[in-house]
């Protein structure tokens, strides 16, 4: 599948690929800034629930729930790569419940050897296919998509400092 909008992230972290890759392959890592109260989430959050694999093979699954401003939101992800230590790829399932990004593919490219890494997060997106999803899409999709990848990018670096 085809997305037509994109971001990503790139951080060198002073650590193996698969130590970086073990940290982010754990869903709680990944996805810290997501289960926190922010300014970018309008003060809410999501939560994970994850299946019996965990987020830790091609076809697990990955659900998000959480609400913003009142209004509840839901995505369904499956893990589509699987390539320890360097790539991780997964992508929604169904039609998700977002605001401002609709369909996406995700993931993390790890590189280096000896110690240190280049990690690239990256998103490939569609607008949501809601008649508010259209209008506020294109206004802030571009803006959170680059927040959530460099989150993603900066809290890994962090975590290896």
């Amino acid at each position: 599948m085809t997305y037509a909008h994109a971001a990503q992230a790139i951080a060198d972290i002073s650590t193996s690929a698969e130590l970086l890759f073990d940290y982010l392959d754990d869903q709680a890592s990944l996805g810290s800034h997501m289960q926190k109260s922010s300014m970018m989430m309008l003060g809410g959050r999501m939560s994970y629930e994850l299946d019996a694999a965990q987020g830790r093979a091609v076809g697990s699954v990955i659900k998000m729930y959480g609400n913003i401003l009142g209004l509840r939101l839901f995505v369904e992800g499956v893990v589509i790569e699987y390539q320890p230590p360097r790539r991780k790829v997964w992508e929604t399932r169904g039609r998700p419940n977002l605001v401002v990004i609709g369909a996406y593919r995700m993931g993390c490219e790890i590189s280096g050897s000896d110690g240190a890494s280049r990690l690239r997060v990256f998103i490939n997106y569609d607008h949501p296919a809601t008649f508010t999803g259209q209008f506020l899409g294109p206004l802030f999709g571009p803006i959170y998509a680059r927040w959530c990848v460099n989150r993603m990018a900066n809290d890994a670096a962090s975590k290896f400092r």
